[in-house]
Protein backbone atom coordinates (compact mmCIF):
# COMPACT_ATOMS: atom_id res chain seq x y z
CA UNK A 1 0.00 0.00 0.00
CA UNK A 2 1.45 3.71 -0.50
CA UNK A 3 2.16 5.69 2.28
CA UNK A 4 -0.46 7.33 3.82
CA UNK A 5 0.14 11.35 3.12
CA UNK A 6 -1.35 14.95 1.83
CA UNK A 7 0.97 15.10 -0.92
CA UNK A 8 -1.20 14.69 -4.37
CA UNK A 9 0.02 13.96 -7.49
CA UNK A 10 -0.87 15.85 -10.41
CA UNK A 11 -3.09 13.71 -11.96
CA UNK A 12 -5.33 11.49 -9.58
CA UNK A 13 -5.10 7.90 -10.53
CA UNK A 14 -8.87 6.48 -11.07
CA UNK A 15 -9.95 2.94 -11.05
CA UNK A 16 -10.18 3.16 -14.68
CA UNK A 17 -6.64 3.75 -15.07
CA UNK A 18 -5.64 0.30 -13.86
CA UNK A 19 -4.23 -1.62 -16.64
CA UNK A 20 -5.99 -4.53 -18.45
CA UNK A 21 -5.31 -6.43 -21.32
CA UNK A 22 -7.90 -5.21 -23.94
CA UNK A 23 -11.32 -6.08 -21.81
CA UNK A 24 -13.35 -4.39 -18.97
CA UNK A 25 -10.93 -4.19 -15.81
CA UNK A 26 -13.22 -6.64 -14.18
CA UNK A 27 -12.24 -9.23 -16.86
CA UNK A 28 -9.36 -12.02 -16.43
CA UNK A 29 -6.72 -9.24 -17.70
CA UNK A 30 -7.69 -6.99 -14.61
CA UNK A 31 -4.50 -6.52 -12.56
CA UNK A 32 -4.90 -3.98 -9.98
CA UNK A 33 -1.47 -1.89 -9.30
CA UNK A 34 -1.98 0.09 -6.06
CA UNK A 35 -4.62 -1.19 -3.04
CA UNK A 36 -8.08 0.49 -3.28
CA UNK A 37 -7.62 2.93 0.47
CA UNK A 38 -10.69 3.72 0.93
CA UNK A 39 -11.87 0.09 1.12
CA UNK A 40 -9.16 -0.19 3.80
CA UNK A 41 -10.15 2.55 5.75
CA UNK A 42 -13.81 1.55 5.55
CA UNK A 43 -12.82 -1.85 7.23
CA UNK A 44 -11.00 -0.06 9.42
CA UNK A 45 -13.77 2.53 10.50
CA UNK A 46 -16.02 -0.87 10.79
CA UNK A 47 -13.66 -2.57 12.88
CA UNK A 48 -13.20 0.43 15.47
CA UNK A 49 -16.74 0.83 15.48
CA UNK A 50 -17.87 -2.81 15.89
CA UNK A 51 -15.21 -2.83 19.43
CA UNK A 52 -16.28 0.43 20.57
CA UNK A 53 -20.28 -0.80 20.68
CA UNK A 54 -19.32 -4.47 21.40
CA UNK A 55 -17.66 -3.07 25.41
CA UNK A 56 -20.53 0.05 25.73
CA UNK A 57 -23.35 -3.22 25.08
CA UNK A 58 -22.16 -3.75 28.96
CA UNK A 59 -22.95 -0.51 29.85
CA UNK A 60 -26.10 0.54 32.18
CA UNK A 61 -27.87 3.38 31.43
CA UNK A 62 -27.48 4.64 28.05
CA UNK A 63 -30.36 5.40 25.77
CA UNK A 64 -31.94 2.95 23.62
CA UNK A 65 -30.38 3.81 20.08
CA UNK A 66 -26.59 2.79 21.78
CA UNK A 67 -27.17 -0.82 21.55
CA UNK A 68 -29.04 -3.44 18.90
CA UNK A 69 -32.63 -3.21 18.98
CA UNK A 70 -34.94 -5.88 21.29
CA UNK A 71 -35.30 -8.89 20.19
CA UNK A 72 -39.35 -8.83 18.99
CA UNK A 73 -39.17 -5.05 18.33
CA UNK A 74 -39.08 -3.49 14.75
CA UNK A 75 -36.34 -1.38 13.75
CA UNK A 76 -32.85 -0.57 13.50
CA UNK A 77 -29.75 1.48 15.11
CA UNK A 78 -25.98 2.33 14.10
CA UNK A 79 -25.38 -0.75 15.88
CA UNK A 80 -27.26 -2.89 13.75
CA UNK A 81 -25.40 -2.07 10.70
CA UNK A 82 -21.82 -2.90 11.92
CA UNK A 83 -22.43 -6.83 11.20
CA UNK A 84 -23.80 -5.51 7.56
CA UNK A 85 -21.09 -3.38 6.96
CA UNK A 86 -18.52 -6.46 7.39
CA UNK A 87 -20.34 -8.26 4.35
CA UNK A 88 -20.21 -5.36 1.71
CA UNK A 89 -16.78 -4.98 2.60
CA UNK A 90 -16.16 -8.43 1.98
CA UNK A 91 -18.08 -8.08 -1.34
CA UNK A 92 -16.40 -5.44 -2.49
CA UNK A 93 -13.23 -6.87 -2.01
CA UNK A 94 -14.24 -10.21 -3.58
CA UNK A 95 -13.90 -9.27 -6.95
CA UNK A 96 -10.72 -7.55 -6.61
CA UNK A 97 -8.68 -11.26 -5.05
CA UNK A 98 -10.48 -13.35 -7.04
CA UNK A 99 -10.06 -11.46 -10.62
CA UNK A 100 -6.30 -11.01 -9.69
CA UNK A 101 -5.70 -14.61 -9.38
CA UNK A 102 -7.82 -15.62 -12.29
CA UNK A 103 -5.38 -12.94 -14.07
CA UNK A 104 -2.45 -14.41 -12.99
CA UNK A 105 -3.29 -17.81 -14.72
CA UNK A 106 -5.24 -19.65 -11.67
CA UNK A 107 -7.84 -21.93 -12.47
CA UNK A 108 -11.73 -22.04 -11.20
CA UNK A 109 -11.13 -25.03 -9.60
CA UNK A 110 -7.90 -23.19 -7.60
CA UNK A 111 -9.73 -20.46 -7.17
CA UNK A 112 -12.39 -21.90 -5.88
CA UNK A 113 -10.27 -24.53 -3.52
CA UNK A 114 -8.70 -20.64 -1.99
CA UNK A 115 -12.41 -19.69 -1.24
CA UNK A 116 -13.62 -22.62 -0.18
CA UNK A 117 -10.28 -23.03 2.25
CA UNK A 118 -10.82 -19.25 3.64
CA UNK A 119 -14.63 -19.78 4.33
CA UNK A 120 -13.37 -22.76 6.76
CA UNK A 121 -11.14 -20.89 8.42
CA UNK A 122 -13.32 -18.34 8.91
CA UNK A 123 -16.32 -20.50 10.26
CA UNK A 124 -13.67 -22.66 12.37
CA UNK A 125 -12.32 -20.16 13.77
CA UNK A 126 -16.33 -18.75 14.53
CA UNK A 127 -17.01 -21.68 16.51
CA UNK A 128 -14.06 -21.15 18.45
CA UNK A 129 -14.80 -17.91 19.91
CA UNK A 130 -18.14 -19.15 20.25
CA UNK A 131 -16.77 -21.70 22.95
CA UNK A 132 -14.72 -19.52 24.82
CA UNK A 133 -15.57 -19.44 28.38
CA UNK A 134 -16.87 -23.05 28.49
CA UNK A 135 -13.84 -25.12 28.73
CA UNK A 136 -11.65 -22.74 30.95
CA UNK A 137 -8.91 -20.30 30.86
CA UNK A 138 -6.25 -22.69 29.83
CA UNK A 139 -8.39 -23.88 27.05
CA UNK A 140 -8.83 -20.61 26.14
CA UNK A 141 -5.52 -19.31 25.66
CA UNK A 142 -4.74 -22.30 24.37
CA UNK A 143 -7.25 -21.97 21.45
CA UNK A 144 -5.80 -18.32 20.78
CA UNK A 145 -2.37 -19.55 20.67
CA UNK A 146 -3.01 -21.94 18.30
CA UNK A 147 -5.19 -19.58 16.21
CA UNK A 148 -2.10 -17.01 16.09
CA UNK A 149 0.34 -20.02 14.79
CA UNK A 150 -2.26 -21.15 12.01
CA UNK A 151 -3.02 -18.17 10.57
CA UNK A 152 -0.12 -15.61 10.82
CA UNK A 153 1.58 -14.35 7.88
CA UNK A 154 5.03 -15.57 7.88
CA UNK A 155 8.30 -14.28 5.59
CA UNK A 156 8.37 -16.39 2.53
CA UNK A 157 11.43 -16.06 1.46
CA UNK A 158 14.66 -16.56 3.89
CA UNK A 159 16.51 -19.56 5.75
CA UNK A 160 13.61 -20.32 8.30
CA UNK A 161 10.90 -21.46 5.79
CA UNK A 162 10.73 -24.68 7.44
CA UNK A 163 10.32 -23.70 10.79
CA UNK A 164 7.56 -21.35 9.79
CA UNK A 165 5.68 -24.55 8.17
CA UNK A 166 6.63 -26.19 11.48
CA UNK A 167 4.83 -23.04 13.47
CA UNK A 168 1.22 -23.22 11.16
CA UNK A 169 0.82 -26.97 11.23
CA UNK A 170 1.80 -26.79 14.96
CA UNK A 171 -1.08 -24.08 15.29
CA UNK A 172 -3.25 -26.15 13.30
CA UNK A 173 -2.42 -29.66 15.42
CA UNK A 174 -3.41 -27.82 18.84
CA UNK A 175 -6.87 -26.75 17.34
CA UNK A 176 -7.46 -30.01 16.87
CA UNK A 177 -6.40 -31.67 19.66
CA UNK A 178 -7.99 -28.52 22.05
CA UNK A 179 -11.67 -29.55 19.92
CA UNK A 180 -11.00 -33.23 20.89
CA UNK A 181 -10.69 -32.86 24.32
CA UNK A 182 -12.90 -29.63 24.55
CA UNK A 183 -15.79 -30.32 27.28
CA UNK A 184 -18.48 -28.37 28.65
CA UNK A 185 -21.82 -28.65 30.72
CA UNK A 186 -24.93 -28.21 28.62
CA UNK A 187 -27.80 -26.43 30.24
CA UNK A 188 -29.10 -30.27 31.35
CA UNK A 189 -26.85 -30.48 33.49
CA UNK A 190 -25.01 -33.02 30.90
CA UNK A 191 -21.15 -33.24 29.19
CA UNK A 192 -21.13 -32.14 25.52
CA UNK A 193 -18.63 -30.89 22.94
CA UNK A 194 -18.45 -28.22 21.03
CA UNK A 195 -21.36 -26.39 20.91
CA UNK A 196 -21.86 -25.67 17.40
CA UNK A 197 -25.29 -24.09 17.44
CA UNK A 198 -24.00 -20.36 16.92
CA UNK A 199 -20.48 -19.72 14.72
CA UNK A 200 -20.25 -16.08 15.79
CA UNK A 201 -19.77 -13.26 13.50
CA UNK A 202 -16.85 -14.66 11.77
CA UNK A 203 -18.18 -18.02 10.82
CA UNK A 204 -21.29 -16.05 9.39
CA UNK A 205 -18.68 -14.17 7.12
CA UNK A 206 -17.38 -17.47 6.26
CA UNK A 207 -20.85 -18.95 5.14
CA UNK A 208 -21.70 -15.78 3.01
CA UNK A 209 -18.56 -15.69 1.93
CA UNK A 210 -18.25 -19.25 0.57
CA UNK A 211 -21.79 -18.50 -0.87
CA UNK A 212 -21.50 -15.81 -3.18
CA UNK A 213 -17.89 -16.58 -3.94
CA UNK A 214 -19.04 -19.58 -5.89
CA UNK A 215 -21.83 -17.59 -7.45
CA UNK A 216 -19.32 -15.21 -8.77
CA UNK A 217 -16.96 -17.91 -9.91
CA UNK A 218 -19.89 -19.16 -12.12
CA UNK A 219 -20.84 -16.23 -12.92
CA UNK A 220 -20.07 -14.52 -16.11
CA UNK A 221 -17.98 -11.24 -14.76
CA UNK A 222 -20.21 -8.49 -15.91
CA UNK A 223 -22.30 -6.59 -14.13
CA UNK A 224 -25.51 -7.41 -15.12
CA UNK A 225 -24.98 -11.06 -14.39
CA UNK A 226 -23.82 -10.16 -10.62
CA UNK A 227 -27.15 -7.53 -10.40
CA UNK A 228 -29.28 -10.31 -11.56
CA UNK A 229 -27.59 -12.57 -8.97
CA UNK A 230 -27.77 -10.03 -6.39
CA UNK A 231 -31.85 -9.60 -7.23
CA UNK A 232 -32.29 -13.55 -6.96
CA UNK A 233 -30.85 -13.57 -3.96
CA UNK A 234 -33.35 -10.52 -2.21
CA UNK A 235 -35.98 -12.64 -3.78
CA UNK A 236 -35.04 -15.65 -2.08
CA UNK A 237 -34.73 -13.34 1.28
CA UNK A 238 -38.49 -11.84 0.86
CA UNK A 239 -39.94 -15.08 -0.07
CA UNK A 240 -38.27 -17.02 2.88
CA UNK A 241 -39.94 -14.35 5.61
CA UNK A 242 -43.37 -14.47 3.60
CA UNK A 243 -43.04 -18.59 4.34
CA UNK A 244 -42.78 -19.13 0.61
CA UNK A 245 -39.78 -21.47 0.98
CA UNK A 246 -39.23 -22.00 5.07
CA UNK A 247 -36.71 -24.74 4.29
CA UNK A 248 -34.14 -22.54 3.27
CA UNK A 249 -34.25 -20.60 6.74
CA UNK A 250 -34.31 -24.57 8.69
CA UNK A 251 -31.65 -26.26 7.07
CA UNK A 252 -28.02 -25.75 9.19
CA UNK A 253 -25.61 -23.73 7.99
CA UNK A 254 -22.82 -26.26 7.48
CA UNK A 255 -25.30 -28.19 5.27
CA UNK A 256 -26.64 -24.91 3.36
CA UNK A 257 -24.61 -22.15 3.71
CA UNK A 258 -26.78 -20.08 1.69
CA UNK A 259 -29.65 -20.33 3.77
CA UNK A 260 -32.18 -18.05 2.73
CA UNK A 261 -29.80 -15.84 1.05
CA UNK A 262 -29.88 -12.89 2.86
CA UNK A 263 -26.15 -12.50 4.41
CA UNK A 264 -25.55 -13.81 1.07
CA UNK A 265 -27.31 -10.85 -0.69
CA UNK A 266 -25.25 -8.57 1.30
CA UNK A 267 -21.73 -9.44 -0.29
CA UNK A 268 -23.65 -9.37 -3.57
CA UNK A 269 -24.65 -6.17 -3.00
CA UNK A 270 -20.93 -4.78 -2.56
CA UNK A 271 -19.48 -7.23 -5.57
CA UNK A 272 -22.30 -4.79 -7.30
CA UNK A 273 -20.91 -1.70 -6.05
CA UNK A 274 -17.74 -3.08 -6.59
CA UNK A 275 -17.85 -2.79 -10.37
CA UNK A 276 -19.45 0.81 -10.12
CA UNK A 277 -16.64 1.90 -8.38
CA UNK A 278 -13.79 -0.39 -10.29
CA UNK A 279 -15.20 -1.56 -13.63
CA UNK A 280 -14.52 1.55 -16.38
CA UNK A 281 -17.15 -0.31 -18.88
CA UNK A 282 -19.67 0.57 -16.24
CA UNK A 283 -18.61 3.65 -14.78
CA UNK A 284 -15.91 5.39 -16.85
CA UNK A 285 -15.83 9.06 -15.00
CA UNK A 286 -16.26 10.08 -11.47
CA UNK A 287 -19.41 11.86 -12.64
CA UNK A 288 -20.74 8.46 -14.07
CA UNK A 289 -19.54 6.76 -10.79
CA UNK A 290 -21.54 8.97 -8.62
CA UNK A 291 -24.64 9.23 -11.11
CA UNK A 292 -24.63 4.77 -10.59
CA UNK A 293 -23.98 5.06 -6.80
CA UNK A 294 -26.73 7.44 -6.42
CA UNK A 295 -28.75 5.06 -8.57
CA UNK A 296 -28.08 1.90 -6.58
CA UNK A 297 -28.68 4.06 -3.15
CA UNK A 298 -32.09 5.13 -3.87
CA UNK A 299 -33.01 1.45 -5.33
CA UNK A 300 -31.57 -0.15 -2.60
CA UNK A 301 -33.69 2.46 -0.05
CA UNK A 302 -36.88 2.22 -2.13
CA UNK A 303 -36.80 -1.37 -1.97
CA UNK A 304 -36.25 -1.75 2.18
CA UNK A 305 -38.92 0.64 1.89
CA UNK A 306 -41.48 -1.44 0.03
CA UNK A 307 -40.30 -4.61 2.00
CA UNK A 308 -41.28 -2.90 5.14
CA UNK A 309 -44.16 -4.65 6.38
CA UNK A 310 -41.86 -7.76 6.28
CA UNK A 311 -40.21 -5.71 9.60
CA UNK A 312 -36.59 -4.18 9.98
CA UNK A 313 -34.58 -7.02 12.03
CA UNK A 314 -30.92 -7.83 12.21
CA UNK A 315 -31.11 -11.21 14.04
CA UNK A 316 -33.66 -12.18 11.79
CA UNK A 317 -31.80 -10.32 8.06
CA UNK A 318 -35.35 -9.03 7.21
CA UNK A 319 -34.89 -7.66 3.30
CA UNK A 320 -35.56 -3.87 4.58
CA UNK A 321 -32.50 -4.37 7.09
CA UNK A 322 -30.28 -5.84 4.75
CA UNK A 323 -31.14 -3.41 1.95
CA UNK A 324 -30.95 -0.08 4.63
CA UNK A 325 -27.79 -1.13 5.48
CA UNK A 326 -26.53 -1.96 2.19
CA UNK A 327 -27.94 1.74 1.03
CA UNK A 328 -25.96 4.03 4.26
CA UNK A 329 -22.80 1.53 3.46
CA UNK A 330 -22.60 2.62 -0.36
CA UNK A 331 -22.99 6.75 0.57
CA UNK A 332 -20.26 6.08 3.16
CA UNK A 333 -17.97 3.86 0.64
CA UNK A 334 -18.66 6.56 -2.11
CA UNK A 335 -17.72 9.82 0.29
CA UNK A 336 -14.62 7.64 1.41
CA UNK A 337 -13.74 6.62 -2.68
CA UNK A 338 -13.71 10.56 -3.51
CA UNK A 339 -11.53 12.35 -0.32
CA UNK A 340 -9.26 8.96 -0.18
CA UNK A 341 -8.60 7.61 -3.59
CA UNK A 342 -9.59 10.31 -5.95
CA UNK A 343 -8.54 13.62 -4.07
CA UNK A 344 -5.80 11.79 -2.23
CA UNK A 345 -6.61 13.05 1.01
CA UNK A 346 -6.17 10.25 3.46
CA UNK A 347 -3.21 11.24 6.52
CA UNK A 348 -6.43 11.96 8.71
CA UNK A 349 -7.33 8.03 8.49
CA UNK A 350 -3.83 7.08 9.75
CA UNK A 351 -5.27 5.80 13.10
CA UNK A 352 -7.33 3.02 11.58
CA UNK A 353 -4.87 2.14 9.16
CA UNK A 354 -4.03 -1.25 10.51
CA UNK A 355 -7.41 -2.02 11.62
CA UNK A 356 -8.07 -2.00 7.85
CA UNK A 357 -5.55 -3.94 6.75
CA UNK A 358 -4.15 -6.54 9.52
CA UNK A 359 -8.35 -6.68 10.49
CA UNK A 360 -8.44 -10.70 11.40
CA UNK A 361 -5.77 -9.81 14.25
CA UNK A 362 -7.44 -6.54 15.07
CA UNK A 363 -11.00 -8.42 15.53
CA UNK A 364 -9.48 -11.03 17.24
CA UNK A 365 -7.85 -8.73 19.80
CA UNK A 366 -11.00 -7.72 22.01
CA UNK A 367 -11.77 -11.31 22.35
CA UNK A 368 -7.68 -12.05 23.33
CA UNK A 369 -8.38 -9.21 25.69
CA UNK A 370 -11.24 -11.00 27.30
CA UNK A 371 -9.62 -13.96 28.61
CA UNK A 372 -6.90 -11.80 30.28
CA UNK A 373 -8.36 -10.61 33.33
CA UNK A 374 -5.49 -7.77 33.91
CA UNK A 375 -6.35 -6.68 30.39
CA UNK A 376 -10.15 -7.37 30.50
CA UNK A 377 -10.19 -4.53 33.17
CA UNK A 378 -9.92 -1.63 30.74
CA UNK A 379 -13.24 -2.50 29.37
CA UNK A 380 -16.42 -0.75 30.20
CA UNK A 381 -18.35 -4.55 31.13
CA UNK A 382 -20.47 -3.44 34.14
CA UNK A 383 -19.97 0.18 34.18
CA UNK A 384 -22.82 3.18 34.30
CA UNK A 385 -23.39 6.26 31.89
CA UNK A 386 -21.02 8.62 30.71
CA UNK A 387 -17.68 7.24 32.84
CA UNK A 388 -19.02 3.88 30.58
CA UNK A 389 -18.98 5.57 27.24
CA UNK A 390 -15.77 7.31 28.17
CA UNK A 391 -13.98 3.51 28.99
CA UNK A 392 -15.26 1.99 26.01
CA UNK A 393 -13.49 4.83 23.91
CA UNK A 394 -9.83 4.32 25.73
CA UNK A 395 -10.61 0.77 25.33
CA UNK A 396 -11.43 1.23 21.42
CA UNK A 397 -8.70 3.39 21.60
CA UNK A 398 -6.27 1.00 23.24
CA UNK A 399 -7.46 -1.94 20.87
CA UNK A 400 -6.54 -0.05 17.47
CA UNK A 401 -3.11 1.39 19.60
CA UNK A 402 -2.39 -2.16 19.92
CA UNK A 403 -2.81 -3.33 16.37
CA UNK A 404 -0.40 -0.87 15.14
CA UNK A 405 2.04 -1.82 17.07
CA UNK A 406 1.84 -5.26 16.54
CA UNK A 407 1.56 -4.71 12.92
CA UNK A 408 4.49 -2.12 13.12
CA UNK A 409 6.05 -5.80 15.03
CA UNK A 410 4.86 -7.32 11.66
CA UNK A 411 2.54 -9.63 13.35
CA UNK A 412 -0.03 -9.90 10.62
CA UNK A 413 -2.98 -12.60 10.62
CA UNK A 414 -4.03 -13.84 7.08
CA UNK A 415 -6.65 -16.51 6.22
Amino acid sequence: MRRIGKRRPERPPQAESLPHKGKSCYGYGFEPVMRIQSVDIFRGLTILVMVFVNDIAGVKGLPWWTHHMPEGVSGMTYVDMVFSAFLFIVGISMPLAINRRLSAGESNLNVLKHVVVRSLSLVAIGYILANLNAGGRTWDLLAFTGILLAWSVYPKTGTRRTLYRILKVSGLVLLVVLVAIFRRKTAAGGISGLDMGYPEILGLIGFAYLSAGIIYLVLPKTFWWVAGAFAVLNAMNAASKLGYLPMLGRAPLYFWPLADGALASIVMGGVVFSFILFDASVAATLKRKVYWSAALAAVLFAGGLALMPLGISKNHATPTWCLFSEASSVAILLALYYVVDIKRVAAWAGFVKPAGSNTLLTYLLPWICSVIPLLQSISAEGLQGAYGVFRACLFTAFILALAGVLTKMRLRMQL
